[in-house]
This record gives C-alpha cells, sequence and structure tokens, in this order.
C-alpha cells in the first residue's frame, strides 16, 4: 500500500466535545470571512485555509470516541458546517465528502480498517472524493474498475465533481470489482497512476476545486478496498448524513446573503420614491419581505437541528424505522434550506438596488453559490419522498448522496 506522503504542516489539535467543536467553528469563521469574497473573485484556492481548518481538530470530530474522537452529534456537525459556509460556502463544502468517508469507515470497515483510517483521521490527514462521473447514463452509474492482477489489485477510471481530491492526502474512489460490486478504494493522493486535475469552472462554489480525478492501474492494498455495496444494506443513516451536511452549506450560503441584507438596506439602499419613507430600511413593502426572510431562516435552522438529532437516534439505535424518520426529517430540512439560500440571494439583489450589482461588491456570489450548489441533487424529489411517506407510510430510496 502506498501511504500517504504529505503530512499536517503543524500541530493537528483534537477536538473532544460538542460545545469546543461550536467555539472553534465560530473563531475561524470569523477568519475566514476576510478574503472569502477575494478568493472567490480570483478563485484562489484556499490551501493555506485549509490547512489551518483541519488542523483545528474539526475535521476529526466525527470519529467515535472509541477512537479518540469526539463523534460530536449531527446538530452540532451540522451547526459547525453553516457558520464554516456562511464564512465562505467553498470551505463549508470542501470537507463534506471528508465527514462521508470518514462514516463510510465506520459503518463498513472492518476493525483494521477503522483503526488505520480514524487514525489517519485524528491526525490531520484529509479525505478527499472520486464518486461521481460525468457523461454515464444517471448519477448512479460507476464505470471505474477494480481488477486482480498478477502484480495484485489494480484501480482504473475517470471521476469528476471530485470536491476535496485536491486538498487530500486520500481519495477515495467509487469502482466496481470483478464480481461486479461495488467497492470504496481509499488511494493515497501520490499514489503513482492517480492524477487530480483543478479543471473546475462551474460559475459558483468556484474554489471547491471540484474537478477530474483518474486512476491509471492504480495499485492498491486490501486494507483500502470497502464494500460500499453494504452501506445500504442493512439501512443505514450514510444517505441522510451526506444530505444534512448539504442542507447546512445552503443555510450557510443564506445566512451569508442575510448579513449583506442587513448592511445594504440600512446603510446603502435607497426608499422608492411612492413608498413615502427616508429610509429604505423603513418601506413597509422592504419590511415584510424581509420578515418572510427571517421567518424562512428560523424554520430552516429548526429543521435542520431536528434532522441532526433523528441522525443521532438513527446512529445509536440503528434499524430501518429510524433510518426512515431521518431521512425525511433531513429531506424536509433540505427542502427548507435549498428555498432560503435561493430566496435570500435574490432578495439581496432586489432591495439592495442596482448599486448591489457593480461588479466590485461581488454580491452576486452568493446567488451563483446557492444556485451552484444546490442543483447537487434534486430538491424537487423531497417533496414526493414526504408527502408519500406521510400519506402512504412509504420509505425514500437509498442514495449515496456525496
Amino acid at each position: 500500500m502506498t501511504a500517504p506522503s504529505s503530512l499536517p504542516t503543524g500541530p493537528v489539535h483534537v477536538v473532544r466535545d460538542d460545545a469546543e467543536a461550536l467555539a472553534i467553528a465560530r473563531r475561524l469563521a470569523a477568519d475566514f470571512a476576510v478574503g472569502a469574497s477575494e478568493r472567490d473573485r480570483q478563485r484562489r484556492l484556499p490551501f493555506e485555509e485549509i490547512e489551518r481548518f483541519s488542523a483545528s481538530g474539526l475535521w476529526g470530530i466525527t470519529v467515535p470516541r472509541a477512537f479518540g474522537g469526539a463523534a460530536v452529534s449531527h446538530a452540532t456537525l451540522a451547526e459547525v458546517t453553516a457558520l464554516i459556509s456562511e464564512a465562505d460556502p467553498a470551505l463549508g463544502q470542501i470537507p463534506q465528502n471528508h465527514y462521508c468517508l470518514v462514516d463510510a469507515v465506520r459503518l463498513i470497515g472492518d476493525a483494521q480498517q477503522q483503526k488505520f483510517f480514524f487514525r489517519e483521521a485524528i491526525e490531520g490527514r484529509r479525505f478527499g472524493n472520486a464518486v461521481s462521473e460525468s457523461g454515464t447514463a444517471n448519477a448512479k452509474v460507476v464505470t471505474a474498475r477494480l481488477r486482480a492482477t498478477p502484480e495484485g489489485l489494480r484501480l482504473d477510471g475517470r471521476k469528476f465533481y471530485c470536491t476535496g481530491a485536491l486538498f487530500a492526502h486520500w481519495v477515495p474512489v467509487a469502482a466496481k470489482d470483478e464480481q461486479d460490486k461495488q467497492v470504496l478504494v481509499y488511494v493515497a493522493r501520490e499514489a503513482p497512476g492517480l492524477e487530480v486535475v483543478d479543471d473546475w469552472s462551474g460559475f459558483g462554489q468556484r474554489t471547491t476545486a471540484s474537478g477530474t480525478v483518474t486512476a491509471d492501474s492504480v495499485a492498491v492494498g486490501a486494507l483500502q478496498v470497502l464494500p460500499r455495496a453494504q452501506l445500504f444494506e442493512p439501512p443505514t443513516i450514510h444517505g441522510p448524513f451526506a444530505q444534512v451536511l448539504h442542507a447546512a452549506i445552503d443555510l450557510g450560503i443564506g445566512r451569508a446573503a442575510m448579513a449583506d441584507l442587513h448592511h445594504w438596506v440600512r446603510e446603502r439602499a435607497r426608499p422608492w420614491p411612492d413608498s413615502g419613507v427616508a429610509r429604505a430600511a423603513d418601506d413597509p413593502l422592504t419590511l415584510a419581505r424581509i420578515g418572510r426572510l427571517v421567518i424562512q431562516q428560523h424554520a430552516a435552522e429548526a429543521l435542520l437541528e431536528r434532522s441532526g438529532r433523528a441522525l443521532d437516534r438513527a446512529r445509536d439505535e440503528p434499524g430501518a424505522e429510524h433510518v426512515t424518520e431521518a431521512s425525511i426529517a433531513v429531506a424536509e430540512a433540505k427542502v427548507l434550506s435549498t428555498e432560503f439560500a435561493l430566496e435570500a440571494a435574490t432578495a439581496l439583489i432586489e432591495l439592495a438596488g442596482t448599486q448591489s450589482t457593480l461588479a466590485e461588491h461581488n454580491l452576486d456570489r452568493h446567488w451563483r453559490n446557492a444556485r451552484t450548489h444546490t442543483v447537487h441533487d434534486p430538491v424537487r424529489w423531497k417533496p414526493h419522498a414526504v408527502g408519500n411517506h406521510w400519506l402512504n407510510g412509504a420509505s425514500p430510496q437509498r442514495h449515496a448522496s456525496i
């Protein structure tokens, strides 16, 4: 096995509990917010910020306590993600894959794999993502292959939307083995034959480096191969776990738009002449629009916290019923966080006025980020899942949404 040669650049803190995780996230978010707009404008990839972020210990907070982690509540993890995403949603999205792939080790790793990869996470090694492929019939199709050769296991394939891979020490690749079963292959970032290409050109989430990963006859060992096919049999929280983090990223984007909206309407915007008021902040129609957004934000926050608690229960008391409850709760949160992020980003430009569209302010980044991130999966299917469960008792489809 080729192990990562690049180590974290400094000591890595170990977070002990939920309160400490939230306190660290708030401090980091305040610093990450400075320069976030310029990073977006210049598409400057956040290598320095990622090093500081992972060294803070926040990337290890989902590791089980038995392996030295804090095993924080999913509600805490969601709020940590929302706090960082409010400062810079690219920094919120990059570790989303890491958390999911650490949790995959918990769900389907054997004792030896858990001991090894949990230690890697605690010591500051980052897990990237090479799961999705482009140009296939649908997002669930996997063409990458793991094959046995006289020289050992070899991995081949091409992936896209590989958020986190460029910053990672390990790049888990979704593939099929020779029995056509899906596997996750945790490949060292520097392994010969593995190439990470920064060709992401999305108009939003511009600094996530969500580009291409190719594997050309990459040598791997048995310790690096996990049975991805078992992620959902029996039912597990893997799908809603990924989705609650996506919802948290959207909530953070919406909060950031609301913060700019507060400043612009109070300090910069002009009232419409027909309003009869001297300040835009006193325009009754503006106040009503903002009031609805505030209600949306608070509702999204409440549903996100509720879904985190449902995930806690499904993690601690595994079973189909609890997994379904968590999946539905997360779906509800995902619908509201998506709508809130898009509407807040749109209302910012509408209520702040024409001057807010000037490139020098870069306020359009909130909408670009929200619109790009919220097409990660079709939120239009979430109300169907919620309604079908409520009316017919149906369980939602289980997806590995990373």
